[in-house]
């Protein structure tokens, strides 16, 4: 942005008389008119009207003009628009209304196009006139005026808009006065870039402000969701800017109880700190490898945890999926009960998978919701888990099915389940390859 150091040092290289100690009548009144401007456009960093303002009233008093007018091209660069005006009130200009092509032959769009100040001694004896333009003809015959200087307003190499001056009486300008003029356009350029950056610098800053705000409102609204809710409903929720998925659904899931053998009974003889290292790193280690395979929601009692596929989270095979998982787990486990046996814990592992429908959503009330599932696959899977003996995965009819061809399943025969109407064939999961 333009500062007042910057802005003199425009003004003194366009100024004629700098350093040339040449005394003039009227150099303190340009001198004043220069500090003046300067002043204006040091208070006008979001407005360059006041600028505009005293640029053209200055020339009016400065240069014996009877009209100067500021015009502006449009963002497309078409048209000059009449931006300001000072003097002789052409009833034919209304600054925000008119509007001339910037491919007219009018010197206004001309000096844009060439980029180079243009004098007309006698508006008479121009060509634009004699093919009856209306807005020069109306210029000469309503308003009288006779000579004009035209002056691109220069940002760099791109001319802007231009700045034009007027007589009524057929005298051309002096050098001295072209140039005091073109330092006037300069100064009109300094006082629209500086409100072109001040206006860019505040939709920046509001653009950053608005960021910083989605941010922390992100980061607020995640540390309130996951106090009650799985990380993983609570990523999706504010991944989609919506809450609906708490709301209760229907969903297929693929559902996977486990839980410790012999957990009951370790805990009646063990010592309370013993029961509780074993649990810290059961739940450790499960949930490492709950995470690694892309579960949705995880829900822990005591030993017991349940886990389901597919809801908030999407999977294409949410029974494979739950199959891998526990393998993993059947796995780990097998090393854990190997260590914790050296201790004198005889300690097992069991797990129950379902595949089917159930009702999810979020329950429970302030400060205590909690997203979960309810239904005939979460029972059924919980049953499995407790038939299951050491190392056994149980799986019920429906997700034996869409994991046969990728798994070797025994069948277990039919089995009463407790809640469980009818009985059901149970599959057991007896290797990692189909047969």
């Amino acid at each position: 942005m333009w500062g007042i150091r910057e802005i003199r040092s425009v003004v003194a290289s366009t100024d004629p008389y700098a350093g040339d100690g040449r005394a003039l009548k009227n150099f303190r009144e340009r001198e004043d008119a220069t500090r003046e401007i300067l002043e204006v456009i040091s208070r006008s960093r979001d407005d360059e009207k006041p600028v505009f303002d005293t640029i053209l009233r200055s020339a009016l008093r400065l240069c014996e003009v009877d009209m100067s007018v500021l015009a502006m091209l449009n963002e497309e660069g078409t048209h000059l628009e009449l931006t300001a005006s000072a003097g002789a009130q052409f009833v034919a200009l209304k600054p925000g209304e008119d509007r001339w092509p910037v491919d007219s032959n009018l010197t206004v769009a001309r000096a844009v196009r060439e980029r180079r100040n243009i004098v007309t001694e006698d508006l008479r004896d121009d060509d634009v006139y004699r093919q009856g333009n209306p807005t020069r003809v109306a210029l000469v015959e309503k308003e009288g005026m006779r000579s004009q200087l035209v002056i691109p307003l220069m940002s760099g190499e791109r001319a802007i808009g231009s700045f034009v001056l007027q007589r009524r009486k057929k005298r051309s300008f002096t050098q001295n006065e072209i140039t005091l003029l073109q330092s006037f356009a300069a100064q009109a350029v300094i006082a629209i870039e500086n409100v072109r950056q001040f206006k860019a610098l505040e939709r920046l800053n509001e653009e950053l402000s608005d960021r910083v705000e989605q941010q922390v409102s992100q980061i607020e609204r995640m540390s309130r969701l996951k106090r009650f809710l799985p990380a993983a409903v609570a990523d999706t929720i504010v991944s989609q800017g919506s809450d609906k998925v708490l709301s209760s659904h229907r969903a297929l899931l693929g559902v996977l109880f486990c839980d410790i053998r012999g957990f009951t009974a370790f805990c009646e003889t063990a010592e309370p700190e013993e029961t509780i290292e074993v649990l810290q790193t059961y739940h450790e280690e499960m949930g490492k490898l709950i995470n690694a395979y892309g579960a949705g929601v995880d829900h822990r009692m005591g030993d017991g945890i349940m886990v389901l596929f597919n809801d908030p989270l999407p999977c294409d095979d949410p029974a494979s999926d739950a199959v891998r998982l526990a393998i993993a787990m059947r796995e780990r486990m097998a090393e854990l009960s190997a260590q914790w046996k050296r201790l004198g814990y005889r300690l097992g592992f069991g797990v129950g998978i379902s595949l089917g429908y159930a009702t999810v959503g979020m329950v429970g009330f302030e400060g205590r919701f909690d997203y979960t599932a309810s239904g005939t696959a979460i029972n059924l899977a919980a049953r499995l888990c407790d038939e299951a003996e050491d190392g056994e995965i149980l799986l019920s009819p429906r997700a034996g099915i869409a994991v046969e061809d990728a798994y070797r399943l025994e069948s277990r025969g039919e089995i009463s389940l407790k809640g469980i109407r009818e009985p059901l064939e149970v599959f057991r999961l007896g290797g990692t390859a189909a047969t």
